[in-house]
């Protein structure tokens, strides 16, 4: 009951900050650090942002899954909720981009167009959620449920990558916003109902 009661709380209060972002913050957040001249930060954050494409995270958390399955179950379901996770949380954000079709920052450079326009496939218009803060931020999880002593080190990394796609004028604040949180929720819904038990007996069975 307490669980559900805080999700529903966090769900609420991730909903209000994006909708106050939405209406105070985006434009001109985003037209600000449109305005700013491409030097060697904006190139470091185009570095940065390559660490939030999924692919690594699904083909390493597969090929642990695949390689130790017979070997060491713990480093293979290790594997296989980092695949899980990241997989969930892309997805979602995929379906809900697709159906929300919310203006990239770019269509509002060059036309004006800020807002929804639902079920649109164009990569100019699957702005919200961020896919890329979705899936930092469900790594970032995963890394401090397994290893809590990188904790720190994992969400630092996650708000890097979550921040370049403002820097870079990818997304709105409001899409940042919303990915990270899909890519929390996701991971910590994984591990409670699927990856908790099947991780915890794997460690007892090294013992």
């Amino acid at each position: 009951m307490t669980s559900t009661f805080q999700r529903g709380m966090a769900f609420i209060t991730i909903a209000c900050l994006c909708i106050l972002s939405y209406a105070f913050m985006d434009i001109q957040t985003a037209l600000w650090f449109h305005s700013l001249e491409k030097n060697w930060v904006y190139q470091l954050f185009e570095k940065i942002t390559l660490f939030g494409d999924s692919l690594y995270y699904l083909m390493g958390g597969l090929l642990l899954f695949v390689v130790f399955r017979k070997k060491k179950s713990s480093t293979a379901y290790s594997g296989l909720f980092l695949f899980s996770s990241v997989a969930t949380s892309g997805l979602t954000a995929d379906l809900i981009k697709y159906i929300g079709g919310r203006a990239r920052p770019k269509l509002y450079f060059n036309e004006q167009l800020f807002g929804f326009d639902f079920f649109h496939w164009e990569y100019a218009w699957t702005s919200f959620p961020s896919g890329h803060s979705a899936t930092a931020f469900s790594v970032a999880m995963f890394v401090s449920m397994l290893y809590p002593s990188w904790r720190f080190a994992a969400f630092f990394a996650a708000l890097l990558i979550a921040f370049s796609r403002i820097v870079l004028s990818q997304h709105y604040i409001s899409d940042v916003i919303a990915g990270s949180f899909l890519g929390l929720l996701s991971t910590v819904l994984l591990y409670n109902h699927f990856f908790k038990l099947k991780l915890d007996a794997s460690e007892q069975n090294k013992i």
